[in-house]
């Protein structure tokens, strides 16, 4: 499946982005968010939604795996290395549950959001946490893709 297949996917194929995208596919869900909301017939509201939801969604798939199959790390087809998983272990030493703010940065943010699943961080704080952030880079995503930040 291409980008270009998900874009044509309309609304389904943003929320399939984003929701991946926060996995471990290596998925641009910004290009599809701003690909549709350039396009005629999309709802900008309705796309920031999908995109922010689908997302956090996927963060939840990490702090699953962290939570419940531990037990399995070390073996090849593991979605995290040593390596990743003592950094974001460092990053939660240092700022706590509110360095999920930061889930949506490439590359830290799955590890960290499966450390917290790993620290046994309560879900609903999760969620909050890793929503507000991934809404807040939407946002800014849209507002580039505008010119409203840049004008």
């Amino acid at each position: 499946m291409t980008e270009a297949d998900l874009i044509s996917g309309g609304y389904a194929g943003l929320f399939l982005t984003a929701f991946l995208a926060a996995t471990l596919l290596p998925l641009s869900s910004e290009a599809v968010l701003v690909a549709l909301g350039n396009a005629d017939g999309f709802d900008v509201t309705l796309l920031f939604a999908l995109a922010t939801v689908g997302n956090t969604l996927g963060a939840v798939v990490n702090w699953a795996l962290g939570r419940f199959c531990l037990h399995w790390a070390g073996r090849r087809w593991f979605p995290f290395s040593a390596e990743q998983l003592s950094r974001a272990g460092d990053r939660f030493g240092k700022y706590g549950v509110w360095s999920l703010l930061l889930a949506w940065v490439p590359i830290v943010g799955d590890p960290l959001t499966f450390a917290a699943g790993v620290l046994r961080v309560p879900f609903l704080p999760f969620v909050i946490l890793v929503g507000i952030g991934k809404a807040a880079r939407y946002a800014v995503v849209l507002a580039v893709a505008w010119g409203i930040l840049g004008s």
